[in-house]
């Protein structure tokens, strides 16, 4: 796009939509469009060889290519090229498909005005900007089509739909800090992100981790806010990082990396404006450093500040353990209305640090059979069970599972693919994907990381009957206690542990309730219908307070 010209490359059949399109473009002045119209498939291509365009508009049924053959065609000439797809009325869903296989926004032929029409071209380029830019991310595109794709379902109100792609409040920062070879100073990026700001307080963890970068902070802010709607807790959702590996830092480096975050964000957190939590590569120590910085800038102990700090400074009992806790209680509820008994079933847990590590604990509590675990070092399996206290043990000691010698070890891709009744991926990102998701021989996904799972994966498990605990159900009971510890801090009153877990599990257990009652209702997988319920909440909460001015 130069000198605010949109080069449009319009591919469609029927000349009465050609001239309304181009009669629509023609309203508007800043930008002004240069529209060029084809008719068929092989044209479009040719001309796409010819010249590049800064966006296509694409009919998918053509006399030379039709349905989702259409867009795969011209996606796989442009890939960099952004795409809205153009749809009659009785092919909405063929055009919603195309948006989960990547297509940037859909429009429906009957009811495009100049309005919605440049809006959508102005907001798909922006993002493939973004896209290709900082925002850059596989997990960033993964959320934002999840997302697309429940707003589809549920009829969401193009102005939310486009004010919910991206976060409300996102900062980038560099953070020198000292070695403990004292004349070397490192620079680090820190990101925080909000994405919305509507619901209460935001609230999300703080992530160390080398791969973090602002897409993939921006990716699990918007999980969390559907997460924190889903389970009707009062906060927009947020995220926090920093680029770094954290096992390469001593203690002290550690601490004096955590205190200059907190001061370079000391304006954007608090107890009533944002609240971390630990996340991946960080824990109750860090959360601590936070905490103290923060007080010693105000002037006075603000525990509120943080959650998932020690029990000793004002932490909540059962935090630590939440998100694995939680999960199982799904896990039950899940085997419940399946049918399948848990005593003497078997598990497989991709991941030991604190989620893994639980869910496994509480799942052998359950009876399960843990036949398989792993993390960053090695895989372990023994399929007549792995005892859990014996990794738990191991683990304290050496850190990493390598080298436990009760088991045989597997490569990720062949424990993954174990015949076990509960698979729990519980480590990183896409874990689950269309090349092995057909190979995945569990009757429970039960996601305990954030976003293990694509788009395409979902629809493979989804034809298979494998029933999903999506992450933003799944992983949720650590935000849960989160924010029973919120409320224990600003009421200075501290919860028994009977109390915290009774709590915990009532409120998943009505979440999975009525996600599971949306799925029957709506025909859909239930990571939709959990994004349904959550969005339902936030776009109440976003209608009724308006917008200012």
């Amino acid at each position: 796009m130069a000198n605010n010209k949109v080069n449009i490359l319009l591919v469609e059949d029927n000349p009465m939509q050609t001239r309304l399109i181009q009669k629509l473009l023609a309203k508007s002045e800043n930008p002004s469009f240069d529209v060029t119209s084809v008719e068929t498939l092989g044209a479009a291509l040719e001309q796409l060889e010819r010249q590049a365009s800064d966006l296509i508009l694409l009919d998918l049924m053509l006399p030379d290519s039709q349905s989702l053959e259409t867009f795969f065609r011209v996606k796989a000439q442009a890939p960099d090229i952004p795409i809205i797809v153009q749809s009659a009325l009785d092919d909405v869903n063929l055009a919603a498909r195309a948006v989960d296989k990547g297509a940037h926004d859909y429009l429906v032929k009957d009811r495009i005005t100049s309005t919605s029409l440049i809006r959508s071209i102005r907001y798909s380029i922006e993002r493939m900007r973004a896209r290709s830019g900082e925002w850059a991310s596989s997990m960033f595109h993964l959320a934002q089509q999840q997302f697309l794709k429940a707003a589809y379902i549920m009829d969401l109100d193009d102005n939310i739909r486009q004010r919910l792609l991206f976060p409300e409040r996102a900062q980038i920062v560099a953070l020198p800090f000292r070695r403990d070879q004292r004349e070397q100073v490192e620079t680090v990026f820190g990101y925080r992100v909000q994405h919305v700001l509507n619901m209460g307080p935001t609230k999300g963890g703080i992530r160390y981790h080398q791969g973090v970068d602002l897409g993939e902070v921006s990716a699990l802010a918007m999980w969390m806010t559907w997460k924190c709607a889903l389970m009707c807790l009062p906060f927009g959702g947020a995220k926090g990082g920093v680029r770094v590996d954290p096992t390469a830092l001593s203690r002290a480096e550690l601490q004096r990396l955590t205190r200059r975050y907190t001061s370079a964000f000391i304006g954007m957190i608090g107890p009533e404006i944002d609240i971390p939590a630990p996340d991946m590569g960080t824990d109750e120590q860090i959360m601590a450093w936070i905490l103290d910085t923060y007080s010693q800038q105000v002037g006075y102990s603000v525990p509120a500040v943080v959650t998932g700090k020690p029990v000793v400074l004002g932490g909540s009992l059962g935090r630590k353990e939440a998100t694995g806790r939680g999960l199982v209680y799904l896990v039950e509820e899940a085997a419940r209305h399946l049918g399948i008994p848990l005593k003497n079933a078997t598990a497989v847990v991709q991941g030991f640090g604190n989620v893994g590590a639980s869910a496994a604990r509480f799942l052998s509590e359950c009876g399960v059979k843990i036949i398989a675990v792993g993390d960053v070092s090695t895989n372990l399996y023994n399929r007549r069970g792995l005892d859990v206290d014996s990794l738990t043990d191991y683990v304290d000691e050496h850190r990493v599972l390598k080298g436990y010698p009760e088991a045989e070890t597997l490569e990720t891709p062949e424990m993954l693919e174990l015949e076990c009744d509960i698979l729990v991926p519980a480590a990183l990102q896409t874990q689950i994907t269309s090349e092995n998701a057909g190979r995945i021989k569990c009757k429970i996904l039960a996601e305990g990381a954030n976003g293990p799972t694509t788009l395409e994966a979902d629809e493979i498990l989804s034809e298979r009957g494998i029933f999903v605990l999506p992450d933003v159900l799944g992983n949720a009971g650590g935000v849960t206690v989160s924010y029973f510890e919120w409320v224990q801090g600003i009421q200075n009153f501290m919860w028994p542990l009977e109390e915290i877990n009774r709590r915990l599990r009532d409120i998943l257990t009505d979440a999975f309730a009525r996600t599971l009652q949306r799925a029957q209702q709506n025909s859909v997988d239930m990571r939709t219908a959990a994004m349904i319920e959550g969005l339902h909440r936030v776009t109440q909460a976003k209608l009724m307070r308006g917008l200012f001015p």
